[in-house]
Protein backbone atom coordinates (compact mmCIF):
# COMPACT_ATOMS: atom_id res chain seq x y z
CA UNK A 1 0.00 0.00 0.00
CA UNK A 2 1.32 3.43 -0.90
CA UNK A 3 2.22 5.63 2.02
CA UNK A 4 -0.48 8.18 2.74
CA UNK A 5 0.62 11.71 1.93
CA UNK A 6 -0.05 14.14 4.74
CA UNK A 7 -0.55 17.75 3.72
CA UNK A 8 1.63 20.39 5.35
CA UNK A 9 0.03 22.30 8.25
CA UNK A 10 -1.63 25.52 7.18
CA UNK A 11 -0.22 28.93 8.01
CA UNK A 12 -1.98 30.68 10.88
CA UNK A 13 -2.58 34.25 11.90
CA UNK A 14 0.02 35.43 14.41
CA UNK A 15 -1.31 35.64 17.97
CA UNK A 16 -1.82 39.06 19.50
CA UNK A 17 0.15 39.59 22.68
CA UNK A 18 -2.03 39.99 25.75
CA UNK A 19 -1.56 42.98 28.06
CA UNK A 20 1.16 41.40 30.17
CA UNK A 21 2.99 40.00 27.17
CA UNK A 22 2.88 43.38 25.43
CA UNK A 23 4.41 45.12 28.45
CA UNK A 24 7.19 42.51 28.56
CA UNK A 25 7.77 42.76 24.81
CA UNK A 26 8.00 46.54 24.89
CA UNK A 27 10.52 46.36 27.74
CA UNK A 28 12.62 43.75 25.97
CA UNK A 29 12.50 44.93 22.36
CA UNK A 30 11.98 48.69 22.68
CA UNK A 31 11.95 50.33 19.27
CA UNK A 32 12.42 46.91 17.65
CA UNK A 33 9.00 45.75 18.84
CA UNK A 34 7.71 45.84 15.26
CA UNK A 35 10.50 43.47 14.23
CA UNK A 36 9.57 41.10 17.06
CA UNK A 37 5.97 41.10 15.82
CA UNK A 38 7.16 40.33 12.28
CA UNK A 39 9.25 37.46 13.65
CA UNK A 40 6.19 36.04 15.41
CA UNK A 41 4.30 36.34 12.12
CA UNK A 42 7.04 34.31 10.41
CA UNK A 43 6.81 31.64 13.09
CA UNK A 44 3.01 31.40 12.77
CA UNK A 45 3.07 31.24 8.97
CA UNK A 46 6.11 29.79 7.20
CA UNK A 47 7.44 28.41 10.48
CA UNK A 48 4.33 26.22 10.75
CA UNK A 49 4.14 25.29 7.06
CA UNK A 50 7.79 24.25 6.96
CA UNK A 51 7.74 22.31 10.20
CA UNK A 52 9.84 24.50 12.48
CA UNK A 53 7.02 25.10 14.95
CA UNK A 54 4.08 22.84 15.78
CA UNK A 55 0.62 24.24 14.92
CA UNK A 56 -0.53 23.89 18.53
CA UNK A 57 2.22 26.26 19.67
CA UNK A 58 0.80 29.29 17.87
CA UNK A 59 -1.34 30.60 20.77
CA UNK A 60 1.75 30.43 22.99
CA UNK A 61 4.33 31.92 20.64
CA UNK A 62 4.78 35.06 22.72
CA UNK A 63 4.79 33.57 26.21
CA UNK A 64 6.31 30.11 25.76
CA UNK A 65 8.77 30.89 23.01
CA UNK A 66 9.70 34.48 22.10
CA UNK A 67 9.54 36.16 25.53
CA UNK A 68 10.75 33.01 27.28
CA UNK A 69 13.92 33.23 25.18
CA UNK A 70 14.36 36.99 25.01
CA UNK A 71 14.58 37.45 28.80
CA UNK A 72 17.85 35.50 28.77
CA UNK A 73 19.46 38.68 27.42
CA UNK A 74 19.76 39.93 31.01
CA UNK A 75 22.39 37.23 31.62
CA UNK A 76 24.63 38.20 28.68
CA UNK A 77 27.36 40.87 28.89
CA UNK A 78 27.33 43.83 26.54
CA UNK A 79 28.91 43.36 23.10
CA UNK A 80 29.26 39.63 23.65
CA UNK A 81 29.88 37.19 20.82
CA UNK A 82 27.19 34.49 21.02
CA UNK A 83 26.81 31.11 19.32
CA UNK A 84 23.27 29.69 19.42
CA UNK A 85 23.57 25.92 18.99
CA UNK A 86 20.78 23.96 17.31
CA UNK A 87 19.03 27.23 16.57
CA UNK A 88 16.07 25.68 14.75
CA UNK A 89 13.44 28.41 14.53
CA UNK A 90 15.84 30.97 16.03
CA UNK A 91 15.04 30.15 19.63
CA UNK A 92 16.71 31.70 21.52
CA UNK A 93 19.18 33.23 19.04
CA UNK A 94 16.87 35.46 17.00
CA UNK A 95 15.01 36.59 20.11
CA UNK A 96 18.30 37.66 21.68
CA UNK A 97 19.36 39.43 18.48
CA UNK A 98 16.11 41.39 18.46
CA UNK A 99 16.40 42.36 22.12
CA UNK A 100 20.13 43.13 22.01
CA UNK A 101 21.48 44.67 18.79
CA UNK A 102 24.88 44.99 20.51
CA UNK A 103 25.33 41.22 20.47
CA UNK A 104 27.05 39.43 17.58
CA UNK A 105 25.18 36.20 17.13
CA UNK A 106 25.91 33.10 15.05
CA UNK A 107 22.99 30.72 14.60
CA UNK A 108 24.43 27.20 14.28
CA UNK A 109 21.98 24.78 12.65
CA UNK A 110 22.74 21.55 10.73
CA UNK A 111 19.47 21.06 8.81
CA UNK A 112 19.32 22.77 5.41
CA UNK A 113 15.59 23.52 5.45
CA UNK A 114 15.93 25.26 8.79
CA UNK A 115 18.99 27.18 7.62
CA UNK A 116 17.08 28.39 4.56
CA UNK A 117 14.22 29.59 6.76
CA UNK A 118 16.59 31.34 9.16
CA UNK A 119 18.35 33.08 6.26
CA UNK A 120 15.01 34.32 4.93
CA UNK A 121 13.87 35.64 8.30
CA UNK A 122 17.21 37.32 9.10
CA UNK A 123 17.12 39.00 5.68
CA UNK A 124 13.52 40.15 6.05
CA UNK A 125 14.13 41.58 9.52
CA UNK A 126 17.39 43.23 8.45
CA UNK A 127 19.35 41.83 11.39
CA UNK A 128 22.91 42.94 10.69
CA UNK A 129 24.13 41.41 13.97
CA UNK A 130 23.21 37.85 12.95
CA UNK A 131 24.80 35.27 10.68
CA UNK A 132 23.54 31.77 9.96
CA UNK A 133 25.97 28.85 9.83
CA UNK A 134 24.97 25.46 8.52
CA UNK A 135 26.98 23.04 10.62
CA UNK A 136 26.83 20.52 13.39
CA UNK A 137 27.99 22.20 16.58
CA UNK A 138 30.79 19.73 17.16
CA UNK A 139 32.24 20.62 13.75
CA UNK A 140 31.70 24.40 13.95
CA UNK A 141 34.56 25.52 16.20
CA UNK A 142 36.77 27.01 13.46
CA UNK A 143 33.92 28.62 11.52
CA UNK A 144 32.24 30.13 14.57
CA UNK A 145 35.43 31.85 15.70
CA UNK A 146 35.88 33.51 19.09
CA UNK A 147 32.80 33.11 21.29
CA UNK A 148 31.97 34.52 24.73
CA UNK A 149 28.60 32.82 25.29
CA UNK A 150 26.97 29.68 23.89
CA UNK A 151 23.18 29.31 24.14
CA UNK A 152 21.00 26.26 23.58
CA UNK A 153 17.34 25.41 23.98
CA UNK A 154 15.66 22.02 23.56
CA UNK A 155 18.77 20.48 21.99
CA UNK A 156 19.59 17.62 24.38
CA UNK A 157 20.02 16.76 28.04
CA UNK A 158 22.88 18.64 29.68
CA UNK A 159 25.16 15.60 29.85
CA UNK A 160 25.14 15.38 26.05
CA UNK A 161 24.94 19.11 25.44
CA UNK A 162 28.26 19.82 27.15
CA UNK A 163 30.30 17.93 24.55
CA UNK A 164 28.91 19.94 21.63
CA UNK A 165 28.79 23.39 23.23
CA UNK A 166 31.69 23.87 25.65
CA UNK A 167 34.43 23.28 23.01
CA UNK A 168 33.11 26.35 21.14
CA UNK A 169 34.17 28.49 24.11
CA UNK A 170 37.86 27.54 23.69
CA UNK A 171 38.37 27.32 27.44
CA UNK A 172 36.77 30.58 28.55
CA UNK A 173 33.20 31.91 28.62
CA UNK A 174 29.86 30.45 29.58
CA UNK A 175 27.07 28.19 28.42
CA UNK A 176 23.46 29.31 28.98
CA UNK A 177 21.21 26.28 28.53
CA UNK A 178 17.48 27.00 28.74
CA UNK A 179 15.93 24.23 30.79
CA UNK A 180 12.80 23.30 32.70
CA UNK A 181 12.10 21.66 36.01
CA UNK A 182 14.62 18.91 35.31
CA UNK A 183 17.56 21.32 35.51
CA UNK A 184 18.77 20.11 38.90
CA UNK A 185 18.62 16.46 37.91
CA UNK A 186 20.45 17.19 34.66
CA UNK A 187 23.28 18.92 36.53
CA UNK A 188 23.59 15.98 38.91
CA UNK A 189 23.81 13.50 36.02
CA UNK A 190 26.41 15.65 34.27
CA UNK A 191 28.70 16.36 37.22
CA UNK A 192 31.53 14.09 36.04
CA UNK A 193 31.47 15.54 32.55
CA UNK A 194 31.37 19.09 33.93
CA UNK A 195 34.56 18.33 35.85
CA UNK A 196 36.13 16.77 32.76
CA UNK A 197 35.46 19.95 30.77
CA UNK A 198 36.96 22.12 33.51
CA UNK A 199 33.78 23.94 34.52
CA UNK A 200 34.56 26.53 37.20
CA UNK A 201 30.95 26.83 38.29
CA UNK A 202 27.52 25.46 37.42
CA UNK A 203 24.33 27.04 38.70
CA UNK A 204 20.63 27.34 38.03
CA UNK A 205 19.56 30.93 37.43
CA UNK A 206 16.19 32.45 36.62
CA UNK A 207 15.62 35.12 33.97
CA UNK A 208 12.62 37.41 33.56
CA UNK A 209 11.24 37.22 37.10
CA UNK A 210 10.01 40.80 36.88
CA UNK A 211 8.47 40.36 33.43
CA UNK A 212 7.01 36.89 33.00
CA UNK A 213 4.38 34.92 34.89
CA UNK A 214 6.62 31.87 34.34
CA UNK A 215 10.27 32.99 34.38
CA UNK A 216 12.88 31.13 32.36
CA UNK A 217 15.11 28.56 34.05
CA UNK A 218 18.69 28.56 32.79
CA UNK A 219 21.65 26.33 33.60
CA UNK A 220 24.75 28.53 33.52
CA UNK A 221 28.09 26.77 33.15
CA UNK A 222 31.21 28.94 33.43
CA UNK A 223 34.65 27.90 32.21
Amino acid sequence: MAEEHRPSPAAQEPPAADAGERVAAERLFGDRQDLAERYVAHLASSGIVRGLIGPREVPRLWSRHVLNCAVVEELIPRDARVADVGSGAGLPGLCLALARPDLRITLVEPLERRVQWLDEVVSDLGLANVRVLRSRAEQAKDEVGEVDVVTARAVSALVGLLDITLPLLRGTGELLALKGRSAGDEIEKAHKKLARHGARSTEIVVAGEDLLAEPTTVVRVRL
